[in-house]
């Protein structure tokens, strides 16, 4: 915090102080006024090149795999859940890479997020391509997840999310007395392993993805 004595300034040093320390307070009620979720999605579309409001009204996203950037169909139970998604990325500040794709799915699979069907199949598929690019990533976005609740859990509407501040949705996630890796854990990680792969190589299992994908919008 800027501390100032003008006294016995000339006149336009003293003019000059008294603006800078304008301006610093300005600065310092902006940096506490806490943005609502909202505020924060706009920002992560822009940052990460991103369609607005996640591209939830338009019928194809964009995936980028490897080398490739795929056109794939976007089905009505994604359209409906992409916002989940994405406040995940802004509440763990991740950004769109693999690196940190993986670090969500992880986060998404210690949650509980593997319940919903058809929408854990996409949760599964990038749980397991991570696991090839960036498994530390995975294991790290786990053992977070498993302290705390799902967005997709907890009692409130998408409007009522939308204008919640972010530190608000940060407190409300903590689970009572968080967790602890355990037998039970690694199991869950095991066990989400060995599904991701058949979802990411077993062929029905992606003939269903692609099912679901084409005829349920």
């Amino acid at each position: 915090m800027l501390l100032l004595d003008i006294k016995g300034t000339s006149g336009r040093l003293r003019y000059d102080l008294l603006l800078l320390w304008h301006y610093q307070r300005r600065l310092n009620l902006l940096n506490s006024m806490e943005m609502i979720i909202s505020q924060h999605l706009e920002e992560f579309y822009l940052k990460n090149g991103i369609p607005v409001n996640g591209g939830d009204e338009q019928s194809t996203f964009e995936a980028k795999i490897g080398f490739l950037k795929l056109t794939l169909p976007n089905p009505e139970f994604r359209r409906k859940l992409v916002y989940i998604h994405d406040i995940e990325h802004v509440l763990n500040q991740k950004s769109t890479s693999w690196k940190d794709e993986g670090f969500i799915a992880g986060w998404e699979i210690g949650t509980g997020f593997w319940k919903y069907f058809p929408i854990n199949l996409f949760v599964f598929w990038a749980f397991g391509y991570s696991l090839w690019i960036s498994p530390k990533s995975v294991w790290e976005g786990f053992k977070k997840g498993l302290g705390e609740i799902g967005i997709v859990d907890l009692d409130y509407t998408k409007e009522e999310l939308m204008n919640m501040e972010l530190t608000e949705l940060s407190k409300l996630i903590v689970k009572d007395g968080g967790s602890e890796i355990g037998f039970w854990s690694y199991l869950q990680f095991g066990l989400s392993l060995v599904v991701s792969q058949f979802v990411l190589f077993f062929p029905p299992f992606l003939i269903l993805g692609i099912y679901l994908a084409l005829f349920n919008n």
